[in-house]
């Protein structure tokens, strides 16, 4: 049995699919630093040495668009890509875990 089919990644520029990458780029450092769910600090080191560079890819991807003349950010559409890249798991480990007792 094949596993189901993921949705196809709404059309983007160059430029927006370098954001959304970069973005959940970002996201997955910021997870992986995340003192309240992180298991070593070395893990959280080497994640936040390399958020400085997915930081700088990000802005990069921002002014290229600027540049280009994309001006507006077509959210609907960004936000698919993001669904469909597994962006709502990645950002939850931005967040706080469930409340356990403990």
């Amino acid at each position: 049995m094949w596993p189901p089919q993921l949705p196809p990644l709404p059309a983007l520029t160059r430029a927006e699919g370098e954001l959304v990458d970069r973005y959940l780029e970002v996201l997955d450092l910021l997870g992986r630093i995340n003192p309240a769910r992180a298991h070593d600090t070395y893990a959280g080191l080497r994640a936040a040495q390399a958020l400085a560079v997915a930081a700088a890819g990000l802005r990069d991807a921002l002014t290229l668009m600027h540049e280009r003349g994309e001006r507006e950010m077509h959210t609907g559409t960004l936000a698919r890509a993001m669904l469909v890249l597994d962006g709502e798991r990645r950002a939850a480990r931005v967040t706080m875990p469930p409340n356990t007792p403990g």
